[in-house]
Protein backbone atom coordinates (compact mmCIF):
# COMPACT_ATOMS: atom_id res chain seq x y z
CA UNK A 1 0.00 0.00 0.00
CA UNK A 2 1.61 3.35 -0.99
CA UNK A 3 1.20 6.74 0.62
CA UNK A 4 1.65 10.30 -0.93
CA UNK A 5 2.91 13.10 1.35
CA UNK A 6 1.35 16.42 0.53
CA UNK A 7 2.84 19.61 2.06
CA UNK A 8 0.55 22.65 1.81
CA UNK A 9 1.82 26.21 1.44
CA UNK A 10 0.97 28.20 4.55
CA UNK A 11 -0.07 31.08 2.37
CA UNK A 12 -3.50 30.62 1.12
CA UNK A 13 -6.06 32.51 -0.77
CA UNK A 14 -5.26 35.62 -2.73
CA UNK A 15 -1.97 36.27 -0.97
CA UNK A 16 -0.64 32.82 -1.67
CA UNK A 17 -1.61 33.06 -5.27
CA UNK A 18 0.03 36.48 -5.68
CA UNK A 19 3.27 35.39 -4.10
CA UNK A 20 3.29 32.28 -6.23
CA UNK A 21 2.89 34.25 -9.39
CA UNK A 22 5.75 36.61 -8.35
CA UNK A 23 8.00 33.64 -7.70
CA UNK A 24 7.11 32.09 -11.00
CA UNK A 25 7.63 35.36 -12.83
CA UNK A 26 11.01 35.75 -11.12
CA UNK A 27 12.07 32.28 -12.16
CA UNK A 28 11.19 33.04 -15.75
CA UNK A 29 12.94 36.50 -15.76
CA UNK A 30 15.83 36.29 -13.31
CA UNK A 31 17.74 39.41 -14.60
CA UNK A 32 14.74 41.67 -14.31
CA UNK A 33 13.97 40.31 -10.87
CA UNK A 34 17.52 41.14 -9.73
CA UNK A 35 17.13 44.71 -10.96
CA UNK A 36 13.92 45.09 -9.03
CA UNK A 37 15.52 43.80 -5.87
CA UNK A 38 18.46 46.24 -6.29
CA UNK A 39 16.06 49.12 -6.78
CA UNK A 40 14.15 48.20 -3.68
CA UNK A 41 17.40 48.00 -1.73
CA UNK A 42 18.49 51.39 -3.11
CA UNK A 43 15.26 52.97 -2.02
CA UNK A 44 15.73 51.54 1.43
CA UNK A 45 19.31 52.92 1.54
CA UNK A 46 18.18 56.37 0.31
CA UNK A 47 15.61 56.46 3.07
CA UNK A 48 18.24 55.69 5.66
CA UNK A 49 20.67 58.27 4.14
CA UNK A 50 17.96 60.89 4.04
CA UNK A 51 17.36 60.37 7.72
CA UNK A 52 21.07 60.90 8.45
CA UNK A 53 21.13 63.98 6.20
CA UNK A 54 18.20 65.51 8.02
CA UNK A 55 19.92 64.95 11.34
CA UNK A 56 23.10 66.65 10.05
CA UNK A 57 21.10 69.61 8.67
CA UNK A 58 19.38 70.06 12.04
CA UNK A 59 22.77 70.11 13.79
CA UNK A 60 24.09 72.74 11.30
CA UNK A 61 21.08 75.01 11.83
CA UNK A 62 21.54 74.81 15.58
CA UNK A 63 25.23 75.73 15.26
CA UNK A 64 24.42 78.70 13.00
CA UNK A 65 21.81 79.92 15.46
CA UNK A 66 24.34 79.70 18.29
CA UNK A 67 26.95 81.63 16.27
CA UNK A 68 24.41 84.30 15.38
CA UNK A 69 23.56 84.74 19.06
CA UNK A 70 27.26 85.13 19.90
CA UNK A 71 27.74 87.68 17.10
CA UNK A 72 24.69 89.65 18.29
CA UNK A 73 26.06 89.70 21.84
CA UNK A 74 29.46 90.93 20.57
CA UNK A 75 27.71 93.61 18.51
CA UNK A 76 25.74 94.85 21.52
CA UNK A 77 28.89 94.97 23.66
CA UNK A 78 30.77 96.87 20.96
CA UNK A 79 27.92 99.36 20.60
CA UNK A 80 27.89 99.93 24.36
CA UNK A 81 31.63 100.69 24.28
CA UNK A 82 31.14 103.05 21.32
CA UNK A 83 28.33 104.85 23.17
CA UNK A 84 30.55 105.26 26.23
CA UNK A 85 33.40 106.67 24.12
CA UNK A 86 30.96 109.00 22.36
CA UNK A 87 29.76 110.30 25.73
CA UNK A 88 33.34 110.99 26.84
CA UNK A 89 34.09 112.63 23.52
CA UNK A 90 31.07 114.90 24.00
CA UNK A 91 32.28 115.90 27.47
CA UNK A 92 35.76 116.69 26.13
CA UNK A 93 34.27 118.72 23.28
CA UNK A 94 32.20 120.72 25.78
CA UNK A 95 35.35 121.40 27.83
CA UNK A 96 37.20 122.45 24.69
CA UNK A 97 34.40 124.87 23.75
CA UNK A 98 34.45 126.35 27.25
CA UNK A 99 38.22 126.82 27.14
CA UNK A 100 38.00 128.42 23.68
CA UNK A 101 35.34 130.86 24.87
CA UNK A 102 37.37 131.65 27.97
CA UNK A 103 40.49 132.18 25.87
CA UNK A 104 38.65 134.57 23.58
CA UNK A 105 37.38 136.55 26.57
CA UNK A 106 40.90 136.76 27.98
CA UNK A 107 42.25 137.85 24.60
CA UNK A 108 39.68 140.62 24.48
CA UNK A 109 40.18 141.61 28.12
CA UNK A 110 43.94 141.66 27.66
CA UNK A 111 43.55 143.76 24.49
CA UNK A 112 45.74 141.36 22.53
CA UNK A 113 46.15 141.86 18.80
CA UNK A 114 43.69 140.03 16.55
CA UNK A 115 45.17 136.78 15.30
CA UNK A 116 47.81 136.57 18.02
CA UNK A 117 45.82 133.81 19.67
CA UNK A 118 43.51 131.63 17.56
CA UNK A 119 41.03 129.55 19.56
CA UNK A 120 39.04 128.30 16.57
CA UNK A 121 41.57 126.91 14.09
CA UNK A 122 43.13 123.45 14.30
CA UNK A 123 46.95 123.39 14.54
CA UNK A 124 48.85 121.34 11.95
CA UNK A 125 50.28 117.94 12.85
CA UNK A 126 52.51 115.33 11.22
CA UNK A 127 54.85 112.40 11.75
CA UNK A 128 57.24 110.14 9.88
CA UNK A 129 55.96 106.85 11.30
CA UNK A 130 53.25 104.82 9.58
CA UNK A 131 49.98 104.73 11.46
CA UNK A 132 48.99 101.53 13.27
CA UNK A 133 45.87 100.21 14.91
CA UNK A 134 45.37 101.74 18.35
CA UNK A 135 44.38 99.34 21.14
CA UNK A 136 41.32 100.27 23.13
CA UNK A 137 43.34 100.56 26.35
CA UNK A 138 45.72 103.06 24.72
CA UNK A 139 42.79 105.11 23.42
CA UNK A 140 41.21 105.26 26.88
CA UNK A 141 44.53 106.30 28.43
CA UNK A 142 44.82 109.08 25.82
CA UNK A 143 41.32 110.32 26.62
CA UNK A 144 42.14 110.34 30.34
CA UNK A 145 45.27 112.40 29.69
CA UNK A 146 43.40 114.91 27.51
CA UNK A 147 40.75 115.27 30.20
CA UNK A 148 43.41 115.96 32.85
CA UNK A 149 45.08 118.55 30.62
CA UNK A 150 41.74 120.27 29.96
CA UNK A 151 41.00 120.40 33.68
CA UNK A 152 44.43 121.89 34.48
CA UNK A 153 44.19 124.42 31.65
CA UNK A 154 40.69 125.39 32.74
CA UNK A 155 41.88 126.09 36.29
CA UNK A 156 44.80 128.18 35.07
CA UNK A 157 42.67 130.18 32.64
CA UNK A 158 40.06 130.79 35.34
CA UNK A 159 42.74 132.22 37.62
CA UNK A 160 44.02 134.40 34.78
CA UNK A 161 40.48 135.59 34.04
CA UNK A 162 40.00 136.55 37.69
CA UNK A 163 43.29 138.45 37.74
CA UNK A 164 42.54 140.24 34.47
CA UNK A 165 39.06 141.09 35.69
CA UNK A 166 40.50 142.63 38.86
CA UNK A 167 43.06 144.54 36.81
CA UNK A 168 40.36 145.74 34.44
CA UNK A 169 38.21 146.92 37.34
CA UNK A 170 41.18 148.73 38.80
CA UNK A 171 42.05 150.23 35.43
CA UNK A 172 38.47 151.35 34.79
CA UNK A 173 38.42 153.07 38.16
CA UNK A 174 41.42 155.26 37.22
CA UNK A 175 40.92 158.29 34.92
CA UNK A 176 42.45 157.14 31.65
CA UNK A 177 40.60 158.74 28.74
CA UNK A 178 39.35 162.03 27.35
CA UNK A 179 35.95 163.34 28.49
CA UNK A 180 35.20 164.61 24.96
CA UNK A 181 35.56 162.77 21.65
CA UNK A 182 37.68 164.19 18.83
CA UNK A 183 38.70 167.31 20.69
CA UNK A 184 41.83 169.24 21.60
CA UNK A 185 43.07 171.05 24.69
CA UNK A 186 42.48 174.79 24.71
CA UNK A 187 43.99 175.49 28.14
CA UNK A 188 46.40 173.35 30.16
CA UNK A 189 46.84 172.68 33.86
CA UNK A 190 48.84 175.13 35.99
CA UNK A 191 49.65 178.84 36.01
CA UNK A 192 48.07 180.91 33.24
CA UNK A 193 46.69 184.38 32.48
CA UNK A 194 43.14 184.96 33.68
CA UNK A 195 40.79 184.71 30.64
CA UNK A 196 38.84 187.72 31.94
CA UNK A 197 41.96 189.92 32.08
CA UNK A 198 42.36 190.02 35.83
CA UNK A 199 45.99 188.98 36.08
CA UNK A 200 47.29 185.48 36.59
CA UNK A 201 45.65 182.45 38.14
CA UNK A 202 46.24 178.77 38.79
CA UNK A 203 44.15 176.64 36.42
CA UNK A 204 43.12 173.49 38.29
CA UNK A 205 42.20 171.45 35.27
CA UNK A 206 42.27 171.10 31.50
CA UNK A 207 39.87 172.76 29.07
CA UNK A 208 38.73 170.77 26.03
CA UNK A 209 37.21 172.36 22.97
CA UNK A 210 33.53 171.46 22.50
CA UNK A 211 30.28 172.69 21.03
CA UNK A 212 27.18 173.26 23.09
CA UNK A 213 25.36 169.98 23.44
CA UNK A 214 28.38 167.72 22.79
CA UNK A 215 28.34 164.66 25.06
CA UNK A 216 30.59 164.82 28.14
CA UNK A 217 31.68 161.32 29.21
CA UNK A 218 32.95 159.77 32.44
CA UNK A 219 36.63 158.93 32.19
CA UNK A 220 36.36 155.98 34.62
CA UNK A 221 33.83 153.89 36.54
CA UNK A 222 32.42 155.44 39.68
CA UNK A 223 29.50 156.95 41.57
CA UNK A 224 28.20 160.47 40.98
CA UNK A 225 28.93 162.37 44.17
CA UNK A 226 27.75 165.81 42.98
CA UNK A 227 25.47 166.93 40.16
CA UNK A 228 24.34 170.57 40.47
CA UNK A 229 25.51 174.14 40.01
CA UNK A 230 28.79 175.01 41.71
CA UNK A 231 30.06 178.59 42.15
CA UNK A 232 32.31 179.57 39.26
CA UNK A 233 31.97 176.13 37.59
CA UNK A 234 28.37 176.43 36.47
CA UNK A 235 26.53 173.13 36.03
CA UNK A 236 28.98 170.55 37.35
CA UNK A 237 29.25 166.76 37.71
CA UNK A 238 31.70 165.15 40.14
CA UNK A 239 32.38 161.39 40.16
CA UNK A 240 33.98 159.47 43.03
CA UNK A 241 35.89 156.48 41.66
CA UNK A 242 36.33 154.82 45.05
CA UNK A 243 40.12 154.61 45.02
CA UNK A 244 41.05 158.09 46.11
CA UNK A 245 40.26 159.63 42.72
CA UNK A 246 37.50 162.18 42.03
CA UNK A 247 36.90 163.76 38.62
CA UNK A 248 35.06 167.03 37.90
CA UNK A 249 33.28 168.09 34.68
CA UNK A 250 32.23 171.77 34.63
CA UNK A 251 30.55 174.55 32.59
CA UNK A 252 27.96 172.11 31.17
CA UNK A 253 24.72 173.21 29.54
CA UNK A 254 22.76 170.26 30.97
CA UNK A 255 23.32 167.37 33.37
CA UNK A 256 22.10 163.87 32.49
CA UNK A 257 22.98 162.13 35.78
CA UNK A 258 22.17 162.80 39.41
CA UNK A 259 24.00 162.24 42.67
CA UNK A 260 24.15 158.56 43.60
CA UNK A 261 24.10 157.24 40.04
CA UNK A 262 26.55 154.49 39.13
CA UNK A 263 28.38 155.33 35.89
CA UNK A 264 30.77 153.43 33.66
CA UNK A 265 33.80 154.64 31.78
CA UNK A 266 32.67 156.28 28.54
CA UNK A 267 29.11 156.88 29.74
CA UNK A 268 27.59 160.29 29.04
CA UNK A 269 27.11 162.39 32.20
CA UNK A 270 26.39 165.87 30.81
CA UNK A 271 26.09 168.10 27.75
CA UNK A 272 28.86 170.58 27.02
CA UNK A 273 28.09 174.27 27.48
CA UNK A 274 29.35 177.59 28.81
CA UNK A 275 27.71 178.04 32.21
CA UNK A 276 29.51 179.62 35.16
CA UNK A 277 32.68 181.63 34.75
CA UNK A 278 33.34 180.87 31.08
CA UNK A 279 34.13 182.73 27.88
CA UNK A 280 32.64 180.13 25.53
CA UNK A 281 31.53 176.53 25.07
CA UNK A 282 34.10 174.01 26.36
CA UNK A 283 34.56 171.22 28.91
CA UNK A 284 36.56 171.92 32.05
CA UNK A 285 38.02 168.67 33.43
CA UNK A 286 39.73 168.22 36.82
CA UNK A 287 41.26 165.22 38.63
CA UNK A 288 41.57 165.07 42.40
CA UNK A 289 43.76 162.44 44.08
CA UNK A 290 43.24 161.91 47.81
CA UNK A 291 41.86 165.40 48.18
CA UNK A 292 44.62 167.12 46.17
CA UNK A 293 44.15 168.46 42.65
CA UNK A 294 46.61 166.95 40.12
CA UNK A 295 47.42 167.39 36.45
CA UNK A 296 44.92 165.34 34.41
CA UNK A 297 47.35 164.96 31.51
CA UNK A 298 49.18 162.03 33.12
CA UNK A 299 45.94 160.02 33.25
CA UNK A 300 44.96 160.49 29.63
CA UNK A 301 47.54 158.04 28.26
CA UNK A 302 49.54 158.27 25.07
CA UNK A 303 46.59 157.09 22.95
CA UNK A 304 44.13 159.53 24.55
CA UNK A 305 46.21 162.68 24.79
CA UNK A 306 44.58 165.48 22.90
CA UNK A 307 46.66 168.09 21.05
CA UNK A 308 47.09 171.43 22.79
CA UNK A 309 45.89 174.72 21.36
CA UNK A 310 46.88 177.78 23.37
CA UNK A 311 43.55 179.41 24.00
CA UNK A 312 42.04 180.20 27.39
CA UNK A 313 38.38 179.44 28.08
CA UNK A 314 37.83 179.46 31.84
Amino acid sequence: MSYKLIVRNPLSGHKAGLWGRIQAWGVQRPALMSGILLAVGGLAGFGAGAGVGLANASHTDSELARQQQELEQIRRQSQQEINALAARLGELQAQANRLNALGERLTEAGQLDDGEFDFQGTPGQGGAEVARDMPKEELLQGLDEVERQFAASGRQLSVMESLLFDLQLESNAVPSRSPVRRSYITSSFGRRADPFGRGGQFHKGIDFNANIGDPVMAVADGVVSFAATRNGYGKTVEIDHGNGYVTRYAHNSRLVVKAGDLVRAGQEVAKAGSTGRSTGAHVHFEVWENGRVVNPRKFLGDNNRAPVARRSRG
